[in-house]
């Protein structure tokens, strides 16, 4: 996959009122989704990346229980296309990740979902949908999404499933 970076349309957002509507944003992604598909998911710990991670497990029609895979770093699930969901949280450099196998041509047939995107910083791919989750003050179970599309398909995507209904 290719490492460089490519410009991205202006940010756009979303709210998202709890765990449950997470999901539901998630579920919609995994839904519209197709092979190829990279998220790359970035917020503090708590911010909702593991919610919205099971939701496009949901969307993708994975019957698995899907948990962020922190301690093994990367679990796969069958389903409509293959879930490729990767915690990047334990790296120490983004080297790491590529001397793994965790980012490779492999996935290109499936969904890949990466939590802390931000820490394989120059080493994701060009084409991605980049979302950032947010809490905002004084609204604890409130999250903001905010995403940029990199590439056209990661474009259709975000139109077609992070649109305001």
């Amino acid at each position: 996959m290719d490492r460089a970076t490519a410009p991205a349309a202006s940010p756009r957002a979303r709210l998202s009122t709890g765990p449950d509507a997470t999901r539901e944003i998630g579920r919609r992604i995994g839904a519209a989704a197709g092979p190829g598909t990279v998220l790359a998911l970035i917020g503090p710990l708590g911010a909702g990346k593991t919610q919205l991670a099971k939701g496009v497990a949901d969307g993708l029609g994975v019957s698995a229980i899907v948990n962020s895979p922190t301690f093994v770093l990367m679990n796969e699930h069958p389903g409509r296309l293959r879930l490729y969901h990767i915690d990047a949280y334990r790296l120490d450099d983004p080297e790491e990740a590529v001397e793994a196998g965790l980012l490779d041509e492999r996935q290109a047939d499936g969904v890949t979902v990466v939590e802390w995107a931000d820490r394989l910083d120059g080493w994701m791919p060009v084409e991605r949908l980049v979302i950032r989750l947010d809490a905002p003050a004084g609204a604890p179970t409130h999250r903001t999404l905010r995403w940029e599309a990199h590439g056209p398909a990661h474009d259709r995507l975000a139109r077609e499933a992070l649109a305001v209904p």
